[in-house]
């Protein structure tokens, strides 16, 4: 009996209409486009408006959008995973609210919080559901409205991060040429010093002074993490070509993780792989965190071929890195 494999068969998306440019951005905080494209390689961001419209938001748009380029209907979804490390609200589940909003009865859901490594880690866990052979459809959401937690006072940051939500239909397959092949997955809890959201939990909870010392905004020891992801990012996507047998020749796609220019060109170096190989949005969208490889799925989607090697490659806070090997299941440009 052929093994049953973790295949991603559809992949919708949503992002917000307001776009935030560089020059935009300098009208607010000292900044330029020169200084931000030199370092990090993003022109624009998108950001949503509105209030009282969170991730559920955007994720509900991503999950109809993927329904109507499938033909899935919300009673066959046997489970809703939520990569996102800016839910709604506390509880419940994002996973939850999305799946309400869109009708989704017969499934169990919840979220899944590992910073920008979030989607290669809560595909891992949905490909473990699809493996065991109790499940055939997995509802995989990755949706961030970084802008919430983003101090556009703080140059250092508040050029990095957009808004945008995914939606990936992972279903089984016994075919050799199809599905998760390999992966790696890795944390060292040291990154919590480096890279984190200090209020708003059980140890800081929001209150006047947490407001006042903006607690509730993105801290980031920018050298350490870049330093860190560089090495990490590129460790572990050359390990999983290494112990699979496979050359740069071999692979059609590197998916990285779209953070800094200068981190996925380190990578891809590492890899051997030529420009042509790596998919590349970060200009355009900035850095969404959990959704940004399959932001890159859905931009790509029409050029992807059944049983091309893509390998997936994420670094986030924890700090959290891992890369996943698989082989494509469809032809893009016939959905």
């Amino acid at each position: 009996m052929s093994k049953i494999k973790a295949a991603i068969t559809g992949v919708g998306a949503y992002v917000p209409e307001y776009i935030l440019n560089n020059h935009e951005l300098s009208q607010m905080v000292d900044t330029s486009d020169e200084w931000i494209m030199s370092r990090v390689g993003i022109k624009e961001r998108h950001i949503l408006k509105g209030e009282g419209l969170g991730v559920s938001y955007m994720g509900e748009r991503a999950v109809k959008q993927l329904f109507e380029k499938t033909g899935v209907s919300p009673d066959d979804i046997d489970l809703v995973l939520c990569s996102t490390v800016t839910p709604d609200m506390p509880f419940p589940a994002t996973a939850s609210i999305i799946a309400d909003k869109v009708g989704i009865k017969n499934a169990f859901h919840f979220d899944i919080n590992a910073g920008c490594s979030g989607f290669i880690f809560t595909f891992i866990t949905a490909a473990k559901f699809i493996e065991s052979g109790h499940y055939k459809k997995v509802l995989l959401v990755s949706a961030e409205k970084m802008s919430g937690i983003t101090d556009y006072t703080d140059r250092t940051t508040c050029p990095l991060f957009g808004d945008a939500a995914t939606a990936v239909l992972i279903e089984p397959t016994t075919d050799d040429n199809s599905g998760m092949v390999d992966y790696i997955a890795k944390s060292d809890g040291f990154g919590r010093n480096h890279l984190y959201m200090k209020g708003g939990g059980s140890c800081y909870p929001a209150s006047q002074q947490t407001i006042d010392n903006k607690m509730h905004y993105i801290y980031q020891d920018g050298q350490t993490v870049f330093k860190n992801a560089v090495s990490n990012m590129a460790d572990v996507s050359v390990e999983i070509m290494e112990r699979n047998n496979l050359t740069a020749d071999d692979l059609a796609w590197l998916v990285p993780h779209q953070a800094n220019m200068r981190i996925i060109d380190a990578t891809a170096r590492r890899m051997g792989l030529s420009p042509e190989k790596v998919m590349i949005n970060i200009q355009n969208y900035g850095n969404t965190t959990s959704a940004t490889i399959p932001l890159c799925l859905w931009e790509w989607e029409n050029q992807l071929k059944k049983g091309e090697n893509i390998v997936l490659s994420a670094f986030g806070a924890g700090f959290t890195w891992g890369t996943i090997l698989l082989k494509w299941a469809y032809d893009g440009d016939k959905i």
